[in-house]
């Protein structure tokens, strides 16, 4: 009978536990069925993607980063900290030892009032353990170990964001260090028509304004120079720190036109993304250590079974043989009225559970953006360049009309002048779109995951 009505109670007290809370509906993904601005490509998304570029030392940079930047060393000092923290919620399904020991010596009087001396020991085994009757335990360790895996998966984001940006910074640099070749010749070849300006103006065959122009366009393009090497130093520094280290000189592996194009790599379908990036991972990890988490709180409406035992021995001077100890018992807690404080944990874990929920879907949200944005650069810088390059062999020979036609007498440096200029313009822009024709490339790798793979799911 006494069975029945503890089966009872426990039925009861389940009742009260509070509805399961179903996840919104507006926080479920829906992958798109393609991409928009598809590319053609055969290239595959491998972990060190970076290697494709063929440049040693730039792999030598990102490999360096890796292993030593501030953000990365951060994110594994968290994964330490939730590994701890996932066995430290484990270690609740296992009993629990404790030793204790107890020792006196004292003097005291007798119901005689006769002075009696003496000393006692009681060394003894203590023992407990909660039975998981419900899953509480498993559901807390559940969630312990979802936060883990989380947290893996934001150490697998940092790195590969870091190595996106030393890749992305070193063809910066070398973008940079182009730019500074491009103004140099300008420079000499400015030179050398401030020159001839001198000379023509010396013999009256131009006017002080021609040289005066030619003047101000050599200053136009020197001051340009250590605006260049200004760039070149703050992104050298910028990085050595990725690098971890202080600032210093940044050893390149060749220059930018030596740079090899990695192929642009196969984009799979969009459902695919949801499993290579290790940003929706870590996403998909919060996300079920919430609803673990939303589940233990709902057990805590039920039931808990605590068993203990405890032995040891009674040693005294005032007995001729130690006496052996023991207890056996076991507590049942029920909690029958906390004033809301269990109803209101369930709401905030719920609460908590459906941020998780709509955190992963903006992550997988942006992440389909984050592709089609880059797949749409790819192509429309590919169509730049070529414009640009049309466009600067078109100047380059304007150029060298306008030249032609003021040493002969027959312009004025002016167009010459607005030659050069454009000329200047559309050397620098080829420049640019090379290099971020390159760093597309390295944000489309970045965004499908960098050949990123989960061993947790």
């Amino acid at each position: 009978m006494r069975p029945a009505i503890a089966l009872l109670g426990v039925a009861c007290l389940s009742g009260c536990m509070a509805p399961p809370t179903p996840l919104p509906s507006s926080a479920t993904v829906t992958p798109p069925a393609g991409w928009q601005n598809a590319v053609v490509g055969d290239g595959e998304v491998d972990a060190g993607w970076w290697r494709a570029f063929n440049d040693p030392a730039l792999t030598q940079l990102v490999e360096t980063a890796i292993a030593n930047n501030v953000d990365i060393a951060i994110a594994a000092a968290r994964v330490r900290e939730a590994r701890a923290q996932e066995r430290l919620a484990r270690a609740q399904l296992f009993p629990t030892l404790d030793a204790t020991a107890a020792g006196s010596h004292g003097r005291s009087l007798n119901p005689f009032g006769q002075a009696t001396e003496g000393t006692s020991a009681q060394p003894a085994l203590q023992v407990a353990y909660e039975i998981d009757l419900f899953g509480r335990i498993d559901d807390q360790t559940s969630a312990a170990r979802s936060a883990w895996l989380a947290s893996q998966a934001a150490r697998d984001a940092t790195a590969l964001s870091v190595s996106a940006a030393t890749a992305s910074g070193y063809i910066t640099l070398l973008a940079l260090d182009a730019r500074r070749d491009v103004v140099r010749r300008t420079i000499t070849a400015r030179a050398e028509s401030l020159r001839i300006a001198r000379s023509r103006a010396e013999a009256g065959y131009t006017s002080q304004l021609e040289l005066r122009q030619a003047e101000a366009e050599y200053q136009a393009a020197a001051i340009i120079l250590p605006q260049v090497d200004l760039a070149i130093l703050r992104q050298e520094n910028a990085l050595r720190l990725l690098t971890g280290d202080g600032p210093g000189v940044i050893q390149r592996g060749g220059s930018l036109d030596a740079l090899v194009a990695p192929p642009v790599p196969d984009q799979g379908l969009p459902s695919e993304l949801l499993r290579r990036r290790p940003d929706i991972a870590q996403a998909e990890f919060a996300l079920a250590a919430s609803d673990s988490t939303l589940s233990a709180a709902r057990k805590q409406f039920l039931p808990s079974l605590r068993l203990s035992a405890a032995a040891g021995a009674v040693f005294s001077s005032a007995l001729a043989n130690p006496v052996t100890i023991w207890s056996v018992g076991g507590s049942v807690l029920a909690p029958l009225f906390e004033g809301g404080r269990l109803r209101a944990g369930v709401e905030t874990a719920a609460a908590r559970r459906d941020q998780a929920a709509f955190a992963y879907r903006k992550t997988a949200l942006t992440a389909f953006g984050e592709v089609e944005n880059a797949l749409g650069n790819v192509s429309s810088l590919r169509q730049q360049r070529a414009s640009a390059e049309a466009q600067r062999a078109a100047i380059a020979d304007a150029l060298r009309h306008a030249t032609n036609r003021y040493r002969a007498g027959y312009s004025s440096y002016l167009e010459e002048l607005d030659a050069q200029r454009a000329l200047l313009s559309a050397d620098l822009a080829l420049v640019q779109l090379r290099a971020d024709q390159l760093n597309a490339l390295v944000t489309l790798y970045q965004v499908l995951g960098g050949g990123w793979e989960s061993d947790g799911r």
